[in-house]
């Protein structure tokens, strides 16, 4: 048994984790694993779900140490890369950003506060469910700051699936609903 994962190349957060059989060597692509797209679900309640699809072109699949944690939680381990650009084997476990305030959705935008000051600038993906649409925003925290504000139009009282991953940080799949 070997340990794959499916990791967000711009933030390095495990989106999926799988023991595979047969020989080592170098894993699959991640086409080969989730195809175009691998679609991560949150239940928005009253039956209905919310799809956040991440494209097979953000994504990048590793053999990782055996972590049996990131088969349950894999949003709470992290990708580093070696200098030259390579998976290392060990898995980060990620410290965890939940509670009030974290996530915030408003009209005008999603704001994302992490717990402490980042050490240095901290790239943030966000996915938000919109019917049957995806928004995908891109920002990033700047160094010495908790939070960044990323611009979005959304409907106050709607509620959205939201996807976020913000490096060096566990992430985040939820419902969250526009104050």
């Amino acid at each position: 048994m070997a340990l794959t994962v499916v990791y967000a190349i711009g933030t390095g957060h495990v989106v999926g984790a799988l023991d595979l059989t047969g020989a080592g060597g170098t894993p699959p692509g991640p086409e080969t694993l989730v195809g175009r797209e691998l679609p991560l679900r949150v239940s928005l309640g009253g039956g209905r779900t919310a799809t956040l699809p991440l494209n097979a072109r953000e994504l990048a699949v590793a053999s990782v140490d055996d972590e049996p944690g990131v088969l349950a939680d894999p949003l709470a381990f992290g990708v580093e890369l070696s200098p030259e650009g390579k998976p290392k084997p060990t898995l980060l476990r990620l410290p965890a950003w939940t509670g009030d305030g974290g996530i915030a959705l408003a009209a005008d935008g999603v704001t994302l506060t992490v717990k402490v000051p980042v050490p240095r600038a901290a790239k943030a993906v966000v996915l938000v469910s919109d019917d049957q649409e995806t928004h995908v925003l891109a920002g990033e925290i700047p160094a010495q700051h908790t939070e960044v504000t990323l611009p979005l139009t959304l409907t106050s009282g709607s509620t959205h699936g939201v996807l976020a991953l913000v490096a060096g940080w566990a992430g985040r799949l939820e419902k969250e609903a526009v104050t």
